[in-house]
């Protein structure tokens, strides 16, 4: 059974850390199917740049078909007993509302998941939804993300464009590119507006999802 790595945020305060850190040490250790060349094109340290590089071909080509060796690349798989990982985002929850922080709301089910991981209290929230929600899900500057505001008042400046750029990768991207299916249901406004319809929203950062 694969283990089940729980983590939930109370509008700013979280196990997320646990993601980025020990998470983080084992995918880059473990992952991919052939490592060899990967590292080799990586830069001291062994630290792996995203995304990977192609494979090499490592089949034949010869004067016909015959004479030739196929060589398919492979799929990039998650490792044989990766964890599952959920991330629960809550809402409009400040830090002292839940029990599993010390506030008169009962959570039990929280105090459960907290009791057997890590409690942090030192994360800096930007005091709106959709920034808070970039810097916790990227670990980066939310302005790093575009998303200094809300996405419906996005504007054409650096910082505010309400657009996620390719280079502030979301854990979930970076977990996709490590084999990992992906997928969000709930609350996302991340999404610029125009992008936003009925048959909408295009996350971008995971597989698939509702929002």
């Amino acid at each position: 059974m694969l283990r089940r790595l729980r983590v939930f945020e109370s509008l700013g305060i979280v196990l997320l850390g646990i993601v980025f850190g020990s998470l983080g040490a084992w995918l880059w250790a473990g992952a991919g199917q052939r490592t060899s060349f990967a590292q080799e094109t990586q830069p001291p340290g062994g630290a792996k740049v995203l995304p990977q590089p192609d494979p090499p071909f490592i089949g034949k080509i010869g004067k016909s078909f015959k004479e030739s060796k196929e060589d398919f690349p492979p799929a990039v798989k998650a490792p044989a007993g990766a964890p599952n990982i959920v991330v629960i985002l809550l809402d409009d929850v400040g830090f002292g509302h839940t029990s599993t922080f010390g506030g008169p709301i009962q959570t039990p089910n929280l105090d459960k998941l907290a009791a057997k991981g890590v409690r942090y209290n030192r994360f800096h929230t930007t005091a709106i939804c959709s920034p808070t929600r970039a810097a916790l899900l990227s670990g980066r500057n939310h302005h790093q993300c575009g998303t200094g505001t809300i996405t419906e008042l996005c504007t054409g400046f650096p910082g505010y464009t309400g657009i996620w750029p390719a280079r502030c990768a979301s854990i979930a991207e970076i977990l996709r590119q490590f084999g990992f299916a992906t997928g969000m249901f709930g609350k996302w406004h991340n999404t610029p507006v125009w992008e936003t319809s009925p048959v909408g929203p295009f996350l971008g950062t995971v597989d698939r999802g509702m929002g």
